[in-house]
């Protein structure tokens, strides 16, 4: 993502996206920038240009607007440093950069950091917080972070229920209230995983356990949707029988859509990526998937 900014002309917006007009993307910018512009007032006025473009599918389901709004949250507050003549990025600097972003999309407040990240007030982690994300990179065991994710594209067109509503649609959920407890328990427990590589299989437990509790909510609540697919059972059934054959640690994963991520150590990419192909493509549109792994975080490009 690049951020063209012109302050003191006449205020305007354009967004591109992968080098094409896209006005339909400029409603929620324009609310992202009301819920922040207290604090940079310049985005009021200013002519502004952000030109994006994304390797995931957009909309479909696979955090892509995970990805522009923390990239967007820190091209803001880069300019901001510009503006005022700062260039000191401590703690604080971070804190806010995430929390502007999680204001733009949730997921987002932890992707503006590298290798792992926490978000969500967490028992017996001081720094811990609802409204921003921290970085947990020192706190991960290095088994976890070589692991790879294979995204397998369950289909690639723009979801029927954005993020937004999904959640605005989990507000009168009547187990609403359970699965905030037991969402706040996985966190606690998922945390000591992450520092045990002895505790794999408890990961694995919660990764699946989560994803699952997701997708039951979205299909239980008051006004009921359903975004998995049923490639997207069938894939679940395989890599269970597959696990359970091999002896493999590979897991899956799911986003608010039908598309499967499949987590698993570097070291057992070869049978693990043999078994993909030779199992698991079929249920993909035209056998498309994306190789993704943990990465180093964003960077600043010139």
């Amino acid at each position: 993502m690049t951020m063209t900014v012109s302050p003191g002309e006449q205020p305007s917006l354009t967004i591109l996206y992968e080098g094409n007009p896209k006005p339909a993307f400029a409603t929620k910018i324009n609310k992202f920038f009301s819920r922040i512009d207290s604090y940079f007032p310049w985005l009021r006025t200013s002519s502004i240009l952000i030109d994006s473009f994304n390797t995931f599918p957009h909309g479909a389901g696979i955090a892509s607007s995970a990805s522009a709004m923390s990239a967007l949250a820190l091209c803001i507050k880069d300019i901001d440093d510009q503006i005022s003549v700062k260039t000191h990025k401590d703690a604080g600097w971070w804190s806010q950069v995430s929390e502007i972003a999680r204001l733009g999309s949730g997921s987002a407040s932890r992707s503006v950091f590298p290798i792992a990240s926490l978000w969500g007030t967490a028992t017996g982690i001081a720094a811990s917080s609802d409204h921003f994300a921290i970085p947990w990179q020192a706190e991960v065991n290095p088994y976890y972070t070589s692991f790879e994710d294979t995204i397998l594209i369950v289909k690639d067109d723009e979801k029927a229920v954005s993020s937004t509503v999904g959640h605005q649609l989990m507000e009168l959920h009547p187990y609403a209230g359970a699965r905030y407890t037991t969402a706040r328990e996985n966190l606690t427990r998922l945390v000591d995983a992450l520092r045990n590589p002895p505790l794999v299989d408890r990961f694995i437990t919660i990764c699946e356990s989560e994803a699952l509790h997701l997708h039951a909510l979205m299909m239980s609540g008051p006004n009921p949707f359903v975004l998995i697919e049923p490639a997207t059972i069938s894939i679940i059934k395989e890599v269970w029988r597959f696990r359970k054959e091999s002896a493999l640690p590979v897991c899956f994963t799911l986003d608010a859509g039908p598309n499967v991520h499949l987590l698993y150590p570097a070291a057992h990419k070869t049978e693990i990526m043999t078994w993909i192909k030779s199992h698991l493509l079929p249920y993909c549109t035209t056998e498309k998937f994306i190789e993704d792994r943990v990465g180093s975080g964003p960077e600043k490009i010139s």
